[in-house]
């Protein structure tokens, strides 16, 4: 038997031998590890990646979460205060450092807040034989104390440190200053002692108003003016009396707004009278309002003026505003109660800049509250004694409590984010100067008086409107498009129309923001009536064409090749949309009075020129690409078999389309629409340009909105770092990240389903 040989150009030598062979399924074995291994590590790094943006954007908004604290560091007894010269007003400068207490002596003693050691001290100037018998102070920020006297005088003195820095250390100098003059002024002509004093700097000059001994309301306006030639400053005053209270009732505690507007009066019977003294001379009260909570027994403005924190005698806390009816008449209302107090009420220190406030009561326990988050942040028992005196520092990180027993005892607060919670987020909340709770963002202002409103509701409804009016805009002309080109269309005019839809995607969106802004907002506006008339006629016009089309004889519609059937339809859809946009004028002239857009103001439906509407078109035309090239493809990739098999049994196309094309292209269709909405809803430059960002909290098409992404855009470089709004800020764009995950997260599990139902065709 003869050997079997293989010559060098057979086919044998080509065929690996056994060794080649059990290298390349080394090799393989190796590449599909690589690929297996890299493809993984490759998207645990971008599960990683996601995981880092959601860890740095909660890092931001932790602070947010974290309760406020209050820790007494050091006590002492008081050296500066004794029974028989007790405090009635503390104070606490900004950098925490120093401490003053107003005594009743008239003695101001400035003190170290760490030790209580004696820095300085000034008398305040009073009048001869005159004995002390009120205290008054304005809101904090204008730090204003006016003491009053047992001959219906007063003096007023104002907080005042210098701050210099010798061997480049700082030191402050306290000291105080006299708006009115080191003389005391008369208040009360009669020369009766003030029982009851209160003080504000408004605009017509300093108000006080004051309670003679005999229950008699008085009002004192004053003015310094600078006197020419040197010398002391001239002090021009008017004086009034003002109406008493009903049935005798006496004044337990009286409070002057920074307008000199009103007059708040708290009685003895468990009553706020309310006062009109915007003309002193026809002062009048304008009502009585059972408190329903106790007897008043500390009342304070806070920052602004606009509302008055009042304290009882049960412990009761409550914030009321001054609401403005529809008859342009204001009235004192409650508007929100916090957690009570163990025992009555006995001060209340609002904070300089901010609406919170401390309050104090006879157990000794020390609460702190903030307005516009309707929130106790905390109740702390600090003494054993009643508390007498509270300070708060005007930068809010330090407190000062002296109790009855004269003590003092020095706290640290971490109370940076009060004005933000759950309820201030995703709550209506009752603002002042509003008559009712809503939803707003207006997180700055002009002035500390403005309180924020950082309600993420309106931002939210925004984005979801946006969203929605472009997808209503893409979601038909993406999919039919995609339906049209991948089934019906000629692969030549598919190999135009497809790139020339995906090129779409590139443009750059800042440029479609900056022609709806600038071209389509006034032109949609000038021209409103061909809006809706293309809506209408083109549809009947396409429907019209293909009617007469389908009539027309075989031998001309044989000249059009199948798949080019929409190249029939450029034309009219051009005279189409020309005569709408033509007509619109003469349609405006006969059925809207000459302005589609007036007409709609008259009958209660605001327009924006920046709204909805031009939002729509314009985000609408930077989704359409992406609905497209992947509707597109879905539908292109259904198995030939199906179709032809469909078709063998009689199905005309447009049946097996419906029956066949669209069910098993569902997957990915409702993936192109997914994929759509997440670019909408994370859209910033368009919505920016295009929608005039006011955060209102509508769907109405004709009106604008303000969108999470936006806002993030346009304010966070103009907000302090690691403010509340700063913070908010990126708590707004950690909503946004959420919303998308979510949605993106259902429309995965969605898909997976559909692929599962329609997998057996």
């Amino acid at each position: 038997m003869s050997e079997r040989r293989s010559s060098p150009g057979s086919r044998d030598s080509l065929m690996p031998n056994a060794e080649q062979r059990a290298r390349l399924r080394k090799i393989r074995r190796f590449k599909d590890g690589l690929s297996r291994y890299g493809v993984g590590t490759a998207g645990m790094m971008v599960v990683g990646a996601l995981a880092l943006i959601f860890l740095y954007l909660f890092s931001e908004v932790a602070p947010l979460l974290r309760s406020s604290s209050l820790d007494v560091t050091t006590e002492y007894h008081s050296p500066v205060t004794s029974p028989a010269n007790p405090s009635e007003h503390l104070v606490l400068e900004r950098y925490e450092e120093m401490g003053a207490s107003f005594n009743r002596s008239g003695l101001v003693s400035f003190f170290n807040a760490d030790t209580g050691l004696l820095i300085d001290s000034v008398k305040v100037p009073s009048p001869e034989g005159a004995e002390f018998s009120s205290l008054a102070t304005s809101v904090p920020s204008e730090q204003l104390v006016a003491y009053g006297f047992s001959d219906g005088s007063v003096s007023l003195v104002q907080e005042d440190y210098k701050l210099s820095y010798p061997d480049d250390t700082r030191l402050v100098t306290p000291g105080l200053t006299f708006p009115l003059g080191e003389e005391p002024i008369v208040l009360d002509e009669e020369g009766q002692a003030l029982r009851k004093l209160a003080v504000q700097e408004a605009d017509a000059g300093i108000m006080m108003a004051g309670v003679a001994e005999d229950g008699r309301l008085l009002l004192g306006r004053f003015n310094s003016r600078e006197n020419l030639f040197g010398g002391n400053a001239e002090v021009t005053v008017d004086r009034y009396e003002l109406p008493g209270l009903p049935a005798g009732a006496q004044v337990e505690e009286l409070l002057v707004d920074d307008v000199g507007r009103f007059l708040i009066v708290a009685d003895d019977r468990e009553q706020l009278h309310f006062y009109n003294i915007e003309t002193p001379a026809n002062a009048r009260l304008l009502e009585t309002i059972p408190t329903e909570r106790g007897q008043v027994t500390s009342m304070e403005f806070l920052v602004g003026t606009s509302s008055v924190i009042i304290g009882t005698d049960t412990g009761s806390v409550s914030q009321w505003y001054l609401i403005r009816d529809d008859n342009n008449r204001f009235h004192l209302t409650p508007v929100r109660d916090f957690e009570s107090l163990e025992g009555p009420v006995t001060e209340i220190a609002p904070e300089y800049s901010r609406k919170g406030f401390a309050a104090g009561d006879t157990q000794g326990n020390v609460g702190l509250f903030y307005g516009t988050s309707s929130q106790t942040l905390l109740i702390k028992s600090v003494s054993d004694s009643a508390i007498k005196q509270l300070a708060l520092s005007p930068i809010n990180g330090r407190l000062l409590a002296l109790d009855e027993s004269g003590q003092i005892y020095v706290a640290s607060i971490w109370n940076e984010h009060p004005e933000i919670s759950f309820s201030s987020l995703w709550q209506k909340v009752w603002y002042e100067g509003r008559q009712q709770p809503e939803y707003v963002w207006q997180a700055s202002s002009g002035q500390d008086a403005s309180e924020a409103k950082m309600s993420l509701v309106p931002l939210s409804i925004g984005t979801l409107k946006a969203a929605f009016y472009a997808m209503l805009f893409a979601i038909p002309l993406g999919i039919m498009g995609a339906i049209y080109t991948a089934y019906f269309m000629t692969p030549k005019l598919r190999g135009v129309v497809k790139p020339t839809i995906e090129i779409m995607e590139a443009l750059p969106t800042v440029i479609l923001g900056f022609l709806a802004g600038l071209w389509l907002a006034p032109f949609l506006e000038n021209h409103l009536p061909a809006v809706f008339s293309i809506l209408i006629f083109l549809p009947v016009m396409m429907l019209l064409v293909g009617l007469i089309w389908s009539r027309l004889p075989s031998s001309i519609r044989d000249e059009v090749p199948e798949g080019w059937e929409a190249a029939i339809l450029v034309l009219p859809i051009i005279l189409t949309a020309w005569a709408c946009v033509a007509a619109s004028p003469h349609v405006e002239v006969l059925f809207f009075d000459g302005s589609m857009r007036q007409w709609l103001t008259n009958n209660n439906i605001d327009y924006d020129q920046r709204n909805a509407l031009v939002v729509g078109i314009a985000m609408g035309f930077a989704v359409i690409p992406t609905i497209f090239s992947i509707a597109e493809d879905a539908v292109f990739n259904v198995p030939r078999h199906l179709t032809q098999g469909s078709l063998a049994l009689g199905a005309t196309r447009w049946q097996t389309v419906m029956g066949v094309v669209l069910p098993t292209a569902s997957p990915g269709i409702f993936s192109a629409v997914m994929m759509g909405f997440g670019r909408a809803v994370g859209e910033t430059m368009i919505v920016l340009m295009a929608t005039g960002n006011s955060p209102v909290l509508n769907f109405n098409i004709f009106e604008g909105m303000r969108t999470l992404s936006a806002n993030v855009a346009v304010e966070l470089p103009e907000t302090a770092i690691g403010s509340s709004h700063f913070r908010v800020l990126f708590l707004a764009a950690l909503v946004l990240l959420a919303m998308t995950f979510l949605v993106n997260t259902l429309a995965e599990v969605v898909r997976q389903r559909l692929r599962k139902r329609y997998s057996n065709l």
